[in-house]
């Protein structure tokens, strides 16, 4: 018992609160932000959010809108970039939703599917001013549904995994550094 009252004693001693705060400021302070899982340079400012447009062979007219609004909630809720429209801001993101494809099969049970597959495919171009730098990437992402479902019976089941999804690897693609 006696070890471990000294080793609270030694952490409560204020040269120990002094050291880990100071560790703690100097690890933050290094040019870069981090909030929430977010890395931007300090000197990013501000964001236009592109609406996404729909080019997918097959159309949900509520996906664009929908994933337009969640990704701009999703990147004013959780960076410290303030959003415009200006063609000057810091990130301009803008997206295309390039396929959306409910016709593959993945689950076979007695001669009979059991198991559709939703591919939804977003290619995104990331422009950064500031350093006159521009990335292009695709998040596609798998959704299986009941075949005993219609597709707008599983686009409505589905929606809210889908905007989630895609709009977490968009995001983690941007601000996110792996």
């Amino acid at each position: 018992m006696k070890n471990n009252i000294n080793i609270f004693t030694f952490l409560a001693k204020p040269n120990f609160l002094l050291l880990a705060t100071l560790l703690i400021i100097s690890a933050t302070s290094c040019g870069v932000y981090s909030f929430k899982d977010a890395n931007i340079p300090d000197n990013v400012k501000t964001v236009k959010i592109g609406f996404i447009e729909n080019k997918a062979r097959y159309v949900n007219p509520q996906l664009a809108p929908m994933l337009t609004d969640k990704l701009q909630q999703k990147i004013i809720g959780q960076t410290k970039l303030i959003r415009t429209n200006n063609d000057d801001a810091h990130y301009q993101i803008f997206a295309t939703i390039t396929n959306y494809d409910p016709s593959q099969t993945v689950g076979v049970s007695s001669q009979q599917a059991t198991t559709n597959r939703l591919t939804v495919t977003v290619h995104v171009v990331l422009k950064k001013t500031l350093d006159n730098k521009e990335q292009e990437f695709d998040v596609s992402r798998n959704f299986d549904f009941s075949a005993n479902l219609s597709l707008n019976q599983a686009e409505s089941q589905l929606m809210d995994e889908i905007l989630r999804s895609i709009t977490d690897d968009i995001f983690n693609q941007i601000f996110s550094n792996w």
